[in-house]
């Protein structure tokens, strides 16, 4: 999908007068498959919409455990940057798993248009709103719901990614071993 048309999807920017210099603003960029968008720790003053392909965003502890805490799959708006950063630094790793075209923009650019335009104030912070609201989701899941209420949560939230991203990861990201994950997996099938 091109990002015009994607944007103009936006009902606070359908119709929008500016919206192709709006679009302008953002700079194409490609990655290959396993390449990182964002690397935890790293510098990142950066917002970025997936148009097309498939991301995943983890956190890694001291020790060198990895667990995935996000899924992207284009076209969608990747986490605000004031949500996976701090002072600067990237909070988590965002790597491809597929090829993937994005558009990004530098944060204060966007942060400046947010001032200017009303249509651009009200999409960015509509973004913002459903990234904390899948946020709290996820974490009332791990914190509330056994491993198959976890499993069912996912595939009702996440319609189809069991069969996109790897079973590691979206073991990772619902708080269970692969094994577990497989177990339940085929205990659903056997039902």
């Amino acid at each position: 999908m091109d990002l015009r048309t994607f944007l103009m999807q936006s009902p606070d920017l359908l119709g929008w007068a500016s919206a192709d210099e709006f679009a302008s603003a953002w700079k194409q960029i490609r990655l290959d498959k396993g390449a990182h968008l964002t690397r935890q720790e790293h510098s990142q003053t950066d917002e970025f919409i997936l148009l097309a392909g498939c991301l995943a965003s983890s956190i890694c502890d001291q020790d060198g455990k990895e667990v995935c805490v996000g899924f992207y799959v284009g076209p969608c708006v990747v986490t605000p940057n004031i949500a996976r950063t701090r002072n600067g630094l990237s909070l988590v790793s965002i790597v491809a798993t597929t090829d993937a075209r994005l558009a990004r923009v530098e944060s204060d650019k966007l942060s400046d248009r947010m001032i200017a335009s009303e249509p651009v104030r009200n999409w960015a912070n509509g973004i913002l709103r459903e990234a904390l609201s899948r946020k709290v989701d996820r974490e009332w899941c791990l914190a509330a719901l056994g491993g198959a209420e976890r499993l069912a949560w996912f595939r009702k939230e996440f319609p189809g990614y069991e069969d996109i991203f790897p079973h590691t990861l979206i073991a990772s990201f619902l708080g269970v071993t692969p094994v577990t994950l497989s177990r339940l997996r085929a205990s659903d099938k056997t039902r």
